[in-house]
């Protein structure tokens, strides 16, 4: 009777270990799909934030342009002799004000291309984690 009360006793502890080493694997598949899932949402937040950037530096550039011709307009009102000069100072200025506008926007697509290379980096580590995980499991369930 001993005997059977310790073969029941070692089967039923079988079980039990293989049930949790089941559901580990599930919930580290879980975690690595969940975590996947989050960098893909931050990556798309990410270039998303990055046009928003894009686009507020062109409409700064437009509202500096406007604000270059305004000022070339009022200043030909002043008189003949200025204009040249008023001319020249709001062609220099348009030109100031799309070089900065180029700047800002090539700084947006740098600032989007670091992030997104990053993104990605930490989504490999992320993925090789995962699979790194994965193989553990089915490893120790496999023993």
């Amino acid at each position: 009777m001993k005997k059977v009360f310790l073969a029941v006793l070692a089967l039923s502890m079988t079980a039990s270990v293989l049930t949790s080493c089941k559901e580990v694997e599930k919930k580290a598949e879980d975690a690595a799909e969940a975590t996947e899932n989050a960098l893909e949402e931050a990556g798309e937040n990410m270039k998303e934030a990055g046009e928003k950037a894009m686009d507020k530096a062109k409409e700064a550039g437009e509202d500096m342009k406007e604000g270059a011709e305004k000022a070339m307009d009022s200043i030909k009102a002043a008189g003949e002799g200025a204009m040249d000069k008023a001319k020249e100072m709001g062609n220099d200025a348009m030109d100031k004000a799309k070089e900065m506008g180029n700047d800002a926007k090539e700084m947006g697509n740098d600032a989007m291309d670091k992030a997104g290379d990053k993104m990605k980096e930490g989504a490999d580590k992320m993925k090789e984690g995962a699979d790194k995980m994965k193989k553990e499991v089915k490893k120790a369930t496999d023993h």
